[in-house]
């Protein structure tokens, strides 16, 4: 039998608590806002991780 050493299922529960921990008490103009701001830090990262890639 295989021994199981990465959980992917509870790793997203996780990342999904920490979310929601740190939306809770938002308005929904605050969420927008939020998940804006995370977006264009993914798009951020990821420009910079191609432009890295490339050289």
């Amino acid at each position: 039998m295989k021994t199981k050493t990465f959980d992917c299922v509870a790793m997203k529960r996780r990342g999904a608590e920490r979310i929601y921990e740190k939306t809770k008490g938002m308005t929904l103009s605050e969420q927008v806002a939020f998940w804006k701001e995370r977006s264009d830090d993914l798009r951020k990262a990821q420009r910079e991780k191609t432009k890295t890639h490339r050289k």
